[in-house]
């Protein structure tokens, strides 16, 4: 099957893509393009997808680099495939061509950066804390560092959770609320003691805080289409053991 790549006007003309499941070599509860390394998925599928997508990507397979994520706000600057084991880091920009800088989830915001002219690009992975200890606004950080302008940037939020799939409880409310009581928008009412939280509304405010040209969602629900997307959430509730890791990434 071929791989289905969702692209965004705002990045253009840079090669990126906001990469669907379809399209693997994976079977199973991962069927389809599961290239998380992280997953007990068979290392030979998540190769070979990861292969496919560095193909599409026109990289060598070591040219498309990912993050040993752990939901910070940490960002590093990559000038060349890093080979052993991947930073532990949730963003990464580069002005380097030839590198494509490639962000796993599955529910978290994927988000891609670009600032076509100066030629920096840059990717996050943002679930609700590291979007909410400032990833975002670090990311366009290390690429004003590199001589991007933020009044140049476009960020463009791939598929991700949305508000109505997102039910959370009152503690995980109240922990927005103590950072910034405005942040009550951002929480709508849900079942008796619960919420819906939109990440990806906390995600823009956050980029257009930052004062980036251009902040945008691709319009995606991780958990409202198993077809597509994988969710970790829409695995726990189907008690599943495990789930697959989708990629976005972006090439100069």
């Amino acid at each position: 099957m071929t791989l289905e790549i969702l692209t965004a006007e705002p990045l253009m003309p840079l090669r990126h893509g906001f990469f669907t499941r379809r399209g693997g070599a994976s079977s199973g509860i991962f069927a389809g393009l599961n290239c998380g390394p992280g997953s007990s998925d068979q290392s030979e599928s998540v190769r070979l997808n990861r292969a496919r997508v560095a193909e599409a990507m026109q990289v060598a397979p070591d040219a498309l680099i990912t993050l040993h994520q752990t939901h910070s706000a940490d960002v590093v600057t990559v000038t060349e495939p890093h080979g052993g084991d991947a930073p532990r880091a949730d963003a990464m920009v580069t002005n380097r061509p030839g590198l494509a800088l490639a962000i796993l989830t599955a529910d978290c915001q994927p988000v891609l950066f670009a600032d076509a002219e100066a030629q920096v690009i840059g990717a996050a992975h943002a679930g609700w804390r590291g979007a909410r200890d400032g990833v975002l606004e670090n990311t366009v950080a290390a690429m004003e560092a590199l001589g991007a302008n933020r009044a140049a940037i476009r960020a463009v939020i791939g598929p991700c959770i949305s508000q109505r799939a997102y039910e959370v409880g009152q503690e995980f409310l109240e922990s927005f609320l103590d950072e910034d009581p405005e942040n009550t928008r951002f929480f709508a009412n849900g079942a008796p003691e619960k919420y819906q939280f939109d990440l990806v509304g906390f995600g823009l405010d956050a980029l257009r805080k930052a004062g980036v040209a251009d902040a945008s969602w691709i319009g995606q629900c991780t958990y409202s289409d198993p077809v597509r997307f994988y969710s970790y959430r829409r695995s726990v509730h189907e008690g599943q053991a495990d789930y697959g890791r989708l990629i976005s990434a972006i090439c100069l």
